[in-house]
């Protein structure tokens, strides 16, 4: 039976700073010891945060979808639509860092949103935000499905073999509603399980995802080489057909690429609210978390520009609507095409991390958007071990009916960042107080909020070379309506305004009595085993 109360657990006076300095308030414990904070469970480790971040940008598509990114742009122009996108992404951590270690609360930036800039905001990005991650879920859906096909039968399994897998978008008919049925049935099981057994779940396949990646690393280089096919490549398609390719369109399908595989980073925020120690552990998590990511993004769009020209007909292009992986072209001339099935096994592993965690940011922000009035108040249900049931739910229902353009979300972030520190210091706070100080403000956030209102824009250039393109550019631009129109119908109904600085609440969702606590218990664990230390060096 779902409940939002936790009078089913033993209570603790626990100090936790509020609205009035001083305020004693009383959480739950659950049965395994963890706090229970707003109806969720405390349960996420530092281990786990920082593998849920990897885990949950890393998806299957980003096998053959580095390839659409060296046919759009060619290798070099996709390394550089990456680094730029990757440093847009990097401040947008450092945004979120400064404002959730201090305020680690659920709906993280939805919720502060409302708090700093204006209720309609919360409102809008809320809602947007959800069904973003409903259309990723969507997504998941498809690829599961169609990773799953490429053992079928008939005389379409030669093609599949070799990992020519359709991306979600563009996955058709072909696909069995009732595999898909299965696919739903399972990771609606697995999600309500509860947030620990997720973030062990998500910890264990994305060391297993690092571990693919590595594996891959390791491949390129040897078919590279020529250790494997005995032909040595080198960086002769950098030459023929040449580094940069099809100019500015380009550049802005490579960029439009990048954007969707960096999205996701900032769910460390939303994972905020269900971590043992926030502060702490979302420090390290944006600190190293970044740079790993940066890594293997740029690592794989490298080897798939020195394993593959960007003119060969099987890499996925919007006009071939299927292709194949580079590494899988590469081993296919390399004389070796059964390790295409080494492919498909890597994507479908992948797959069980990514929607796992569109899963949980989606109901955690449907959990914040009714926990606030802004949706019915039966979504902010949830079970004895702090799982959103009702959230999950409906989120998973209506996964294969949305779509929605996600980069609004990350200027919307530099606004909201830009409000949070004018209100800190009007208030006579000091910026050294914070627990985590953004690197390079204000430019590191403006910054942010110029790149994205950027990639909005550019998304849709495509529809107008050539000719105007309709239906393109209601696709690609819909999403500006759909936010602007939630923006002013709430600002108009329920007419609010712009938060006055000295108005903006600064202390409502700290847990800095609850934090010391904690950090108290941990330097109580002095007496470590050998293993347990190793394992912190590495994951931390």
């Amino acid at each position: 039976m779902a409940t939002s109360s936790t009078d089913v657990h033993k209570t603790v006076p626990v100090e936790v700073s509020s609205v009035s300095d001083g305020e004693v308030r009383t959480l739950a414990i659950a049965p395994n010891g963890n706090v229970m904070d707003d109806g969720l469970q405390r349960g996420i480790k530092n281990r786990h945060l920082v593998m849920i971040s990897f885990g949950s940008v890393v998806g299957a598509s980003i096998w053959y979808g580095v390839g659409f990114a060296v046919a759009y742009s060619g290798p070099v122009g996709a390394l550089i639509c990456f680094f730029v996108t990757g440093v847009d992404v990097f401040f947008v951590m450092q945004c979120l860092g400064e404002m959730s270690t201090l305020c680690p609360i659920q709906g993280a930036f939805i919720e502060l949103a409302g708090r700093f800039v204006d209720e309609a905001l919360a409102f809008s990005l809320g809602w947007n935000y959800w069904y973003l991650w409903v259309t990723n879920i969507a997504g998941d859906f498809n690829a599961s499905s169609a990773a799953r096909s490429s053992w079928g039968t008939g005389p379409t399994r030669s093609r599949r073999m070799l990992g020519q897998i359709p991306p979600p978008s563009f996955v058709g008919s072909e696909i069995d509603a009732a595999k898909i049925l299965l696919w739903w049935a399972f990771y609606q099981t697995t999600t309500l399980l509860g947030a620990v057994v997720w973030g062990e779940m998500e910890f264990y396949l994305a060391c297993w995802k690092l571990l693919c990646i590595l594996g891959g690393f390791l491949c390129a280089i040897l078919l590279n080489t020529g250790a494997i096919g005995g032909d040595y490549v080198g960086f002769r398609y950098w030459s023929d057909p040449g580094p940069i390719a099809n100019g500015v369109n380009g550049f802005g399908q490579c960029f439009l690429l990048a954007a969707v595989y960096y999205c996701g980073t900032e769910m460390l925020a939303i994972t905020a609210a269900e971590s043992k120690n926030p502060t702490r552990d979302l420090t390290k998590a944006i600190k190293n978390t970044f740079w790993r990511i940066l890594i293997i993004f740029m690592g794989l769009v490298f080897f798939a520009g020195i394993l593959v020209p960007s003119n060969n007909p099987d890499l996925l292009t919007a006009e071939t609507k299927s292709g194949k992986s580079p590494w899988t072209i590469a081993f296919a001339e390399a004389g070796v095409p059964a390790m295409g099935n080494v492919v498909n096994v890597v994507l479908i592993t992948a797959q069980l991390s990514s929607m796992n965690s569109a899963l949980y940011v989606a109901s955690r922000s449907l959990v914040s958007l009714a926990s606030t009035g802004r949706a019915p108040k039966f979504f902010a249900k949830t079970t004895k071990n702090g799982t959103p049931l009702n959230a999950l739910v409906l989120s998973n229902a209506l996964a294969r009916l949305a779509m929605l353009n996600y980069k609004a979300a990350w200027a919307v972030i530099g606004i909201i960042h830009i409000r949070f520190r004018k209100a800190w210091k009007a208030q006579g706070n000091r910026v050294e107080d914070l627990p985590y100080k953004a690197m390079w403000y204000p430019y590191g956030t403006i910054w942010v909020i110029f790149i994205n209102i950027f990639l909005v824009f550019i998304a849709g250039y495509a529809s107008f070379v050539g000719g105007f393109h309709a239906v393109d550019f209601v696709i690609n631009y819909i999403c500006i309506a759909v936010f602007v129109v939630l923006f002013v119908g709430w600002k108009i109904i329920k007419r609010t305004k712009m938060v006055p600085l000295m108005e903006i609440d600064l202390v409502t969702g700290r847990r800095d009595g609850l934090l010391r606590q904690m950090d108290l218990e941990e330097g109580e664990k002095t007496h470590l085993a050998w293993y347990v230390k190793a394992k912190r060096f590495v994951f931390s």
